[in-house]
C-alpha cells in the first residue's frame, strides 16, 4: 500500500514537474518572443532623435559670446572632450556606476530600490539609469502614468540599440536640469561659475554633479549647506569607484568656490541692435523660422568687433546730453571686406528696439552730394570746374514749377567757385546746377548703383538729399567709393554651425566693380577738403569744427536738414556713418545738438584707429596730382596763389593753365641742345617754372 502511495506521489511529482517545465518553456518562449518583439520594434523604429531645444549662441569676430536666443531655458551642447573629466566621473559615481556594463536597465538596482521602498513604506530610492533619465529628458514631460513609463522604457531600449554609451552619456550631460533655467553642464558651468564646462575645477564639477538630484534643494544659490553635503557624498562615491584617491577628497571638498549665478552671461550681452539684425539675416538668408533660430543650438559667428562696438557706445553716451531726447544711428564698416564692425541703432535698446540704422529712412542732406559729384566727374567735370554761387531760380515741369535752393545762412560767393570748393563748403546752388546739367536720372541711377534701396524722387532738390534713405545704405555706398568702386553688400554673418558643429552657412559675398577706380579716388580726395581750411571762401569748410581733433587722413561729408544731422566719412581702413535727430520729425534747434553727429564721428574714428598705422589714401594708376590755386582751380604759381592745394585729377583732365594765365604745356627739349643737360636738376626745374 505504502509502495502504491509512493509511486502515485512520484507520478504526481513528475506530472507537476512536466507541467512546470512545459509552462516555464512556454513562458521562456513567450519571454523570448516578447524580448525579440521589443528588439524588432525598437530596431524598426530606428534611432530616436536626440534633438532637444538648445540655445543659439551669437559670437563676435574674436570668438567673444555676445548673446544667445532661447525661451527662458539656457541649453548648450558640448562634446564629452569639452567637459572636465571630473564632471563625467562624478556623474557616473552618483547616478549610475554600472553605466558602461548594463544595457539600459540595472536590474539589481531596481530590485534593491523596490525592497527599500517596501521597507520604508514610501518611495525613497530611485533606480533609473542614465539611459532611462536621458529618455525621460528627451520626452520633456514627467507625468507618472503607466503609458509614459512603458514608452520611456521602449525609448531607453531604442537609445541603447542605436547609440553608443558615449553618445548617450554626452546627451544626458547636455540635457539634465541644473536649476535656474540652466539645462546641461555647459549652461550650468556658465550660470554658477561663469566658465565653460572644460574649465571647471574638480571642486566645481563635483558640486554641480549633485544638483540634478533636486535643483530646488541642492542648488548652492538656494541652499549651499545642502549642496556641500551632497558634494561630500559624491566625492566619497568617487573614491569608492576608484576615480579619486582618498587623500584628494578633503582637498577638493575644501576648495573655495566663487559663484557668479548668471552675472557673467549678463555682462556678455552686447550690441543688441546688431544681434536683432543678425537674426533677421538668418531668416532671410538661411530661410530659418524663429523657432529654429531660437531653439536649434546654432553657433552664429558674426563680423562684430567688440572693441569698436564699445568705443561707439561710449562716444555716443559721452557726447549726447543725457537729458536730450535726440536719437542716434551709427554703423562702422570695413570697406575692404564689407564687414559691419559696430552698430548702434538707438540710445537705449530696452526703451526702443527700433533700429535707426537699418529700419529708419531719413533725409541725408548734403551727404548725398558725393554720388552727384562722382557722376559729374564721369561726365567731364574736374575738381577745377567752376560755376557761380549765387541765388538762382530753377524752373522745371515745362516752366510750371520753380525751385530756389539756398545755402546755409544764405551765404553765397556771388562769384565763381570750383567743384573742390563746392564740396568743402557744401554749396547747394552748385549742386543743383550740376544735377540739372547732368539730368535728374543720372543721380538716381548712380545712387542706385551704389546700393541705395529707398525710392528716390527725380526732382532738382534730390541733389540736396531730400529723398529719405537708410543709414546702412549710405554707409555701404560710401564704402564703395572708399574701396575704389567695388560694391559689396554689408556682411554681418561670417558662418553658421548647427548643434553638431557642422557648417550650414558660410559668407561668400559677391563683389561688383560699379565705379571707375581713378574717378572714385578723385572723389575721395575731394571729400578730404571738408577738413582743409585752404578751401575756405565765402564761408568756412564744413569740417572745421572737428578738424583740430583729427590726426589722420580722412575723407567725409556732413549733411544737415531741419530734422536730421549726418556725418559720414572714412580713413583708408574704416568707414563710419552717424545720424542724429528726433524720431517724430522734431526740428534740431539747439546748437550743441546740431554738432553731435560730427563730434561722435570724430571721436569714434580717432579712438578706433589707435594702434593702427597712419596710412594715406593711395592713388591708383590713371590719376595725377598737381598743386592748384584754390580760388581759380588753375595751376598754382608763387606769383598768384593766395592758397594752393595738392589736388588729384583723372589723368588728362588736369589744368594746363596757371593762375597767371600762362599755358603750361610740357615740351620735349631739342636733342641738339646740350646746355640744359649741363645744369643740375633743380636749376632745370626752376628755369622751367
Amino acid at each position: 500500500m505504502l509502495e502504491i502511495i509512493t509511486n502515485n506521489r512520484i507520478k504526481a511529482t513528475i506530472k507537476y514537474l512536466r507541467a512546470f517545465l512545459f509552462v516555464s518553456l512556454i513562458l521562456l518562449i513567450l519571454g523570448m518572443l516578447f524580448v525579440t518583439g521589443i528588439v524588432i520594434y525598437a530596431k524598426s523604429k530606428g534611432a530616436p532623435p536626440l534633438a532637444v531645444p538648445q540655445s543659439t549662441l551669437i559670437y563676435a569676430e574674436d570668438g567673444t559670446l555676445i548673446g544667445e536666443t532661447h525661451y527662458g531655458e539656457k541649453r548648450y551642447w558640448v562634446h564629452l572632450d569639452e567637459m572636465n573629466p571630473a564632471v563625467i566621473d562624478a556623474t557616473l559615481s552618483i547616478e549610475d556606476r554600472k553605466f558602461y556594463k548594463h544595457h539600459g536597465f540595472d536590474y539589481f538596482r531596481i530590485v534593491g530600490a523596490v525592497l527599500a521602498d517596501i521597507k520604508a513604506g514610501a518611495k525613497v530610492q530611485g533606480a533609473s539609469t542614465i539611459s532611462q533619465q536621458y529618455a525621460r529628458n528627451l520626452f520633456l514631460t514627467h507625468d507618472k502614468t503607466w503609458h509614459r513609463k512603458i514608452t520611456e522604457a521602449l525609448y531607453t531600449i531604442r537609445l541603447e540599440l542605436n547609440y553608443s554609451k558615449d553618445e548617450i552619456l554626452e546627451g544626458y550631460l547636455n540635457t539634465i536640469y541644473y536649476g535656474h533655467g540652466a539645462y546641461g553642464i555647459e549652461a550650468a558651468a556658465d550660470y554658477y561659475f561663469g566658465k565653460h564646462a572644460k574649465d571647471l575645477t574638480k571642486g566645481e564639477a563635483t558640486l554641480l554633479a549633485g544638483i540634478p538630484k533636486g535643483p530646488s534643494h541642492y542648488s548652492p544659490k538656494v541652499n549651499e549647506e545642502a549642496a556641500k553635503k551632497r558634494q561630500k557624498l559624491i566625492l566619497s562615491a568617487m573614491v569608492a569607484n576608484n576615480y579619486l584617491e582618498e587623500e584628494e577628497l578633503e582637498t577638493i571638498y575644501a576648495e573655495e568656490l566663487h559663484y557668479t549665478f548668471g552675472s557673467a552671461k549678463e555682462r556678455q550681452v552686447i550690441a543688441p541692435y546688431f544681434q536683432d539684425e543678425v537674426k533677421k539675416l538668418l531668416e532671410r538668408q538661411l530661410k530659418l523660422d524663429q523657432e529654429t533660430i531660437n531653439t536649434s543650438g546654432l553657433r552664429v559667428y558674426t563680423t562684430l568687433d567688440p572693441k569698436l562696438q564699445s568705443i561707439a557706445e561710449q562716444q555716443i553716451e559721452e557726447t549726447i546730453n543725457p537729458d536730450s531726447e535726440i536719437q542716434v544711428g551709427f554703423v562702422a564698416i570695413d570697406q575692404h571686406s564689407g564687414e559691419v564692425k559696430a552698430m548702434v541703432g538707438g540710445r537705449d535698446y530696452n526703451e526702443s528696439p527700433f533700429n535707426r540704422v537699418t529700419q529708419a529712412e531719413r533725409q541725408p542732406g548734403s551727404t548725398f552730394k558725393p554720388f552727384l559729384y562722382y557722376a559729374a566727374l564721369e561726365q567731364g567735370f574736374t575738381p577745377s570746374t567752376s560755376m557761380r554761387s549765387e541765388v538762382t531760380a530753377f524752373t522745371f515741369d515745362d516752366g510750371k514749377a520753380r525751385y530756389v535752393p539756398h545755402n546755409f545762412n544764405n551765404y553765397y560767393a556771388n562769384d565763381q567757385i570750383t567743384l573742390a570748393q563746392a564740396i568743402a563748403l557744401s554749396d547747394n546752388v552748385y549742386a543743383v546746377k550740376t544735377h540739372i546739367f547732368l539730368g535728374e536720372d543720372v543721380l538716381v541711377d548712380t545712387a542706385k548703383s551704389l546700393g541705395i534701396t529707398s525710392k528716390l524722387a527725380k526732382v532738382p532738390s534730390l541733389a540736396l538729399g531730400t529723398s529719405t534713405v537708410k543709414v546702412i545704405d549710405m554707409a555701404s555706398a560710401y564704402s564703395t567709393i572708399a574701396n575704389g568702386g567695388m560694391k559689396q553688400e554689408p556682411i554681418m554673418i561670417e558662418k553658421v554651425l548647427d548643434h553638431k558643429g557642422e557648417v550650414i552657412y558660410e559668407s561668400n559675398p559677391s563683389k561688383q566693380q560699379v565705379l571707375k577706380p581713378e574717378t572714385a579716388f578723385v572723389t575721395t580726395h575731394l571729400l578730404t577738403g571738408i577738413f582743409d581750411e585752404k578751401l575756405n571762401d565765402y564761408t568756412r569748410v564744413t569740417g572745421r569744427t572737428i578738424s583740430d581733433q583729427l590726426t589722420r587722413h580722412y575723407a567725409g561729408k556732413t549733411g544737415t536738414t531741419k530734422t536730421d544731422s549726418w556725418m559720414i566719412g572714412y580713413s583708408p581702413q574704416l568707414v563710419s556713418a552717424v545720424w542724429t535727430g528726433y524720431d517724430r520729425d522734431k526740428t534740431i534747434d539747439l546748437t550743441a545738438e546740431k554738432g553731435y553727429a560730427k563730434e561722435i564721428w570724430a571721436r569714434f574714428m580717432e579712438e578706433a584707429h589707435k594702434g593702427l598705422p597712419v596710412l594715406p589714401f593711395k592713388a591708383p594708376e590713371g590719376v595725377v596730382g598737381v598743386r592748384i590755386d584754390t580760388d581759380s582751380g588753375l595751376l598754382a604759381t608763387k606769383d598768384c596763389a593766395k592758397s594752393s592745394r595738392l589736388t588729384y585729377f583723372v589723368k588728362g583732365t588736369e589744368p594746363t593753365e596757371t593762375c597767371t594765365g600762362i599755358e603750361m604745356i610740357e615740351k620735349e627739349a631739342p636733342k641738339e641742345t646740350n646746355e640744359d643737360e649741363k645744369k643740375g636738376w633743380f636749376k632745370r626745374i626752376f628755369d622751367w617754372f
